[in-house]
């Protein structure tokens, strides 16, 4: 089925993450025409747009009620931004808020004018159309505007819905942050490689592309995670020796375990 794409978006926020959705948006064909960005320090591509059709910052006083109206602010910024926001919500508009640690609730209490609220936790590989959101609706969302913000989110990668509004602080801890652990591994790689000899600089190559590859390999293949692994060991040989390391009681599982734990933690934290 084929969703339309809203009639009018406000963006508030286009820093890293909005921007990102930004370009997702306008590639899947919502017109700039659509579009209008609030954001104090738009950047160079921002004021390109602009000359497409783009609406850069006007006065939120001239604006009618919008489709959507999208929160990607820092969240200590929604309190400030609030007020002015209301006005612009009417009674079909869909909130979809990437506002870490602000629920449901919370944006509820500062846009009362809001009915359907999608709140979400994307991640960084948005901004190359292969991220990946998990989103939970308000109970006020309907069929129709949950396609609109499906449509939305799919824009710049897959999108996993979610039942349980708690479990965004779990999603937090693996999607979301996910990408540094990743990001870490390529550089303790490096390092090991540097450390056995390797120039720093071939280490640093190897380690990027090893990482790399493998993401992608696991992002086409259909076999898991686990069958990949087996795939590439050898009975007896270099892999199993280092995955006999990896894989002991003490080893990257419970590791992990405690990463996401951690960051969870936290999640819950900035929560409250």
């Amino acid at each position: 089925m084929t969703v339309a794409l809203p009639a009018s978006l406000l963006l508030v926020g286009a820093g890293k993450m909005g921007g990102a959705m930004l370009d997702g948006w306008l590639k899947i064909g919502l017109p700039p025409a659509r579009i209008t960005v609030i954001d104090p320090y738009p950047s160079p591509a921002m004021q390109a747009l602009a000359d497409k059709g783009l609406t850069l910052n006007p006065a939120l006083a001239d604006l009618a009620p919008q489709a959507v109206l999208v929160l990607a602010v820092k969240p200590q910024m929604l309190d400030e931004a609030a007020p002015q926001l209301d006005r612009l919500i009417g009674a079909d508009s869909v909130i979809l808020s990437i506002l870490a640690g602000k629920t449901i609730t919370d944006i509820k209490e500062r846009l009362p004018a809001a009915r359907a609220i999608v709140r979400a936790m994307p991640n960084l590989p948005a901004s190359i159309g292969r991220g990946v959101t998990a989103a939970v609706g308000s109970s006020g969302l309907t069929v129709a505007q949950r396609d609109l913000a499906q449509a939305l989110l799919s824009g710049v990668g897959s999108v996993e819905w979610l039942d349980d509004e708690s479990l965004i602080d779990a999603v937090t801890a693996i999607s979301g942050s996910g990408p540094a652990y990743v990001f870490h591994l390529a550089e303790c790689l490096a390092e090991a490689g540097r450390t056995l000899g390797l120039p720093a600089d071939v280490a640093v190559r190897l380690a990027r592309a090893t990482v790399s590859g493998a993401g992608e390999l696991l992002h086409q293949s259909d076999l898991a995670a686990g069958t990949l692994r087996e795939n590439v060991t050898s009975k007896g040989g270099t892999t199993a020796a280092a995955l006999e390391v990896l894989m002991a009681a003490d080893g990257l599982q419970p590791l992990i375990l405690r990463t996401a734990q951690a960051a969870k933690r936290r999640a819950a934290e900035l929560s409250g």
